[in-house]
């Protein structure tokens, strides 16, 4: 089969492959539409999980089953199914103990173009079929599924570790697209008032549309004192980090509350150490919270976010500015991803 691939840090290009082979668990899916994401920018160009040669990229998108193995109970060949970027192995310990996403080690519920090959393939290969795919209902398109794999579920997620609740005050760093779906869910929340953080016109007016109240930008000041203004200096009860680097810690610790939490789901590409300022932290004991974690992936929570879009109660179509058809495309739409445009927030090739 023929995929997009990483050929070495800094180089991309087609390759051919075996097609993957089939366990008695798993499923092999033809994709029917895909997306490329900044984490694939941060991997070839950045290097940010090292080296990897020949590894097929991708890891958002959906498509339909064309086998499976013996085991699996609930899917068939046939079938349209959406799959999260991250694919856990169900059965391990660490599942059970709450962190799917961790199972087999540190981030290795991540494994399209980390540990295996990705889904920018003509075929890509999905472990635990019956814990990680989800069907993919009737009105939600295609490119609509692929928002699912990982934009919805980690911004979302964003708000989870955050802790948002009805009534809070919430900073959302970054409004690219992982960032205005934390827009979003701190809405669905109850969040009195979301500050988003941005500069890009089109994100703006898409971040208002999912909930925003307010929008700063560093073109205005330091971010964290025009949030201090803002909140006549109480600073904000939770943060979800989306964007940025390692010295946006802290501008988000100057701006939290003390007993604040902030919740980071932002892929950090480089720099060796977080920066956390000691009096803004409250010299070691201002109950000021750092959490970070890696969306838990699976079809329990593909189903419900599913739900949401299928409802109207979500639309994630608003994501979608660059349509490309056709499997030739996904090198345009990630090199399109790493150029960034200002008219961009999400592509999406349609096969």
């Amino acid at each position: 089969m023929k995929g997009f691939a990483m050929l070495r840090i800094g180089e991309t290009g087609w390759i051919e492959k075996d097609r993957p082979a089939c366990g008695p668990n798993d499923a092999i899916v033809q994709p029917l539409a895909l997306s490329p994401c900044t984490s694939d920018i941060h991997t070839v160009w950045e290097g940010a999980i090292g080296e990897r040669e020949n590894m097929i990229l991708g890891h958002e998108g959906c498509g339909v089953v064309v086998e499976v193995g013996s085991a699996v109970k609930d899917f068939k060949v046939g079938d349209r199914i959406m799959v999260a970027a991250i694919t856990p192995d169900w059965m391990s310990v660490e599942a059970q103990a709450g962190f799917p996403m961790h199972s087999g080690g540190m981030l290795a519920g991540w494994k399209f173009s980390n540990f295996k090959d990705g889904v920018f393939g003509e075929y890509f290969h999905v472990n635990d079929a019956d814990g990680n795919l989800a069907l993919l209902p009737d009105n939600i398109s295609p490119a609509e599924a692929c928002m699912l794999s990982d934009m919805v579920p980690t911004g979302f997620h964003g708000v989870e570790l955050a802790n948002v609740q009805f009534g809070d005050t919430v900073l959302v760093i970054g409004i690219g697209p992982v960032g205005l779906m934390a827009v979003a869910g701190a809405n669905f929340r109850g969040a009195s008032r979301i500050i988003g953080v941005g500069t890009r016109p089109n994100c703006i007016e898409v971040a208002k549309a999912y909930g925003a109240t307010d929008i700063v930008s560093y073109k205005d000041g330091d971010i964290a004192d025009q949030v201090l203004e803002m909140t006549n200096n109480k600073g904000v009860d939770k943060i979800i980090i989306a964007g940025g680097d390692v010295d946006t810690f802290e501008t988000a610790v100057r701006a939290l509350k003390p007993g604040g939490i902030i919740g980071n789901v932002n892929y950090l590409g480089g720099g060796a150490y977080i920066k956390i300022p000691r009096v803004e932290w409250g010299v070691g004991m201002g109950h000021k919270t750092i959490t970070g974690g890696l969306m838990p992936g699976g079809r329990n929570r593909l189903e419900k976010l599913g739900a949401l879009v299928a409802s109207g109660r979500l639309d994630v179509s608003l994501l979608l500015t660059h349509r490309f058809e056709g499997f030739e495309k996904v090198e345009d739409a990630l090199y399109l991803m790493k150029d960034k445009p200002g008219d961009l927030i999400k592509p999406v090739v349609v096969l």
